[in-house]
């Protein structure tokens, strides 16, 4: 009876334990080059498609007049979730946890992080809009961004 009730509860973990790499793989709408400028600033992040419960992605920040700036991204399936980190130069890596949301929606979170707790996207028709937000000197502060496809 044990064997068998062990068989029964290892069967039913099997599927959960596959549930984050095909949670990132319904992140699939992020993927693409996504392009904005807001005055001499352009923005443009490139996402891959999802492949075994990674994606990977960049963040290219450009000045006028200056170099640009990369930032490597990933979502990937992790034992909190499905996660996404952000890789900023000079920093440790630092994980955002996806709440249950909405499809064409992703809100990641980590409350302990000090700005931003939240980096979010969003499907806004064709474009895709991003948000970072969180409490700054007891104020909710964000920044967005609509990027238009470029490919």
């Amino acid at each position: 009876m044990r064997a068998a009730l062990t068989l029964i509860v290892l069967a039913l973990a099997a599927p959960a334990a596959a549930t984050p790499a095909a949670d990132v793989a319904k992140l699939a709408w992020i993927a693409g080059t996504w392009s904005e400028t807001k005055g001499q600033v352009t923005t443009k992040e490139t996402w891959q498609a999802p492949a075994h419960g990674v994606m990977s992605g960049v963040t290219e920040t450009s000045r006028a007049g200056k170099a640009p700036s990369t930032e490597p991204m990933q979502i990937s399936a992790e034992p909190a979730g499905v996660t996404f980190t952000a890789m900023p130069a000079g920093q440790p890596p630092t994980p955002f946890v996806l709440l249950s949301g909405k499809a064409g929606e992703a809100v990641f979170e980590n409350k302990a992080h000090d700005f931003p707790q939240r980096v979010i996207y969003r499907r806004c028709g064709a474009d895709l809009c991003a948000r970072i937000e969180g409490m700054l000197n007891g104020k909710l502060e964000g920044q967005d961004w609509r990027y238009t496809r470029i490919k």
